[in-house]
């Protein structure tokens, strides 16, 4: 039971990051094709692809009746992004600050960060509330694309040259089918060892299911720092976590309303988020004015293996 718990845990989770990203080139050729701008393709498109394993994991879960599964995902997920990804990212090799993550990807994925913790604060996230998020995302996307345009900054494209439509819809096709079938085999992992091991979904969620969807930022991360380039960055990672909460949790709850039944979620987890949206704003400015290096990394990395280990042991 426990190794075939763990093949399925595995291959789901390989078979979700190759849907990701055949949906991700699809999404983006087909874009191009029609002509829609790069600025419109990076802010939407991408930002959407690339949260859909968590969206079909969040969703999935929801439906099977497994809804702390789903939100123990959006809050392992932005907990293990600033963490462990961007602990480890900074740990290995410093990144530089630009204006706007203080001026605008900060403060959006604060404001986020406390509408979830609002609206999750009564043990349910009904369908009004879910609209809400939803509406929050569109206005994001909106704002952030003006800002973007007023830059005067071109929008990096990986798939620059759009495959044929028919080919593309191909791809998206059977993405779409890698995202569904994958989904069901990780979640099944998942549930089965929760019950082998005898812990909680929450604990499962937060640990083996968020690092697992964050997986994908941290191999990019690492492969960055490999090739000494700086295609890694935290305005990357704060926009994940922007649109775990307005999209994924917003379009779940929309489809079916999430109850939690683990109160150590409301209890401790969101706060521990909470934290790590916070604390991020004071070490851009110390010790170093701008810049996140091995210090703030070794401090980020150790409160995340803490707080992993007390919720383990």
């Amino acid at each position: 039971m426990e190794i075939n718990s763990f093949l399925l845990l595995f291959s789901g989770l390989v078979i979700l990051v190759t849907g990701g990203n055949l949906l991700l080139k699809s999404a983006v050729s087909i874009s191009l094709k029609f002509k829609i701008p790069k600025i419109l393709i990076g802010l939407t498109i991408v930002s959407l692809a690339t949260s859909a394993p968590e969206l079909i994991i969040s969703l999935k879960s929801a439906l099977i009746g497994s809804p702390d599964l789903a939100i123990a995902n959006v809050v392992g997920s932005n907990i293990a992004n600033l963490g462990l990804v961007l602990g480890l990212t900074i740990l290995l090799s410093p990144i530089k600050i630009s204006k706007d993550i203080y001026k605008v990807d900060w403060p959006i994925m604060i404001f986020s960060s406390f509408c979830f913790y609002v609206m999750v604060s009564d043990s349910l996230i009904d369908r009004s509330e879910g609209i809400i998020l939803v509406a929050f995302l569109i206005i994001t996307i909106i704002s952030l694309t003006k800002l973007q345009k007023n830059s005067e900054e071109d929008f990096e494209i990986e798939n620059d040259s759009p495959d044929s439509f028919v080919k593309s819809i191909i791809i998206l096709i059977i993405g779409g089918f890698f995202l569904y079938l994958g989904s069901e085999w990780f979640i099944s992992g998942a549930i089965e060892l929760a019950n082998f091991f005898g812990v909680s979904e929450r604990i499962i969620g937060i640990t083996v299911v968020s690092i697992g969807t964050s997986i994908p930022e941290l191999v990019t991360s690492m492969v960055a720092i490999y090739n000494k380039e700086k295609s890694i960055s935290l305005g990357n990672l704060l926009g994940s976590n922007i649109f775990n909460v307005f999209a994924v949790l917003g379009f779940t709850s929309i489809v079916t309303p999430l109850t939690v039944n683990d109160l150590n979620i409301i209890d401790f987890d969101i706060y521990i988020m909470l934290f790590f949206a916070l604390i991020i704003f004071p070490l851009i400015y110390l010790p170093n004015r701008y810049i996140l290096g091995r210090k703030e990394g070794f401090i980020i990395l150790f409160f995340y293996l803490l707080y992993v280990l007390n919720i383990l042991i």
